[in-house]
């Protein structure tokens, strides 16, 4: 893992999750695979594995650069500019 200028602008504390799930895949009534929260707002997206990809499409289109999963017991960070663990 390696540390990121957009780690350093992140809000302390971390934001609470907006939802308990991917919002845009329960509107669209599909099922997420793995969920991931912005660390820049809170909004909880589905992972690239799940059909809308509604996490990066979020990073995307907001230019939210870093996400962590919530997958219980996982604590792992994306940084999606920089393309790595963070």
């Amino acid at each position: 893992m390696s540390e990121c200028p957009h780690v350093l602008d992140l809000p302390r504390p971390e934001p609470a999750p907006l939802s308990d799930t991917c919002v845009e895949c329960r509107a669209a009534g599909t099922h997420p695979v793995q969920l991931r929260i912005c660390l820049s707002c809170g909004h909880v997206g589905c992972c690239d594995s799940s059909p809308g990809r509604h996490a990066t499409q979020h990073a995307e289109q907001d230019e939210h650069p870093v996400m962590r999963t919530l997958e219980q017991g996982e604590s792992w960070r994306w940084c999606f500019p920089d393309g790595s663990i963070v």
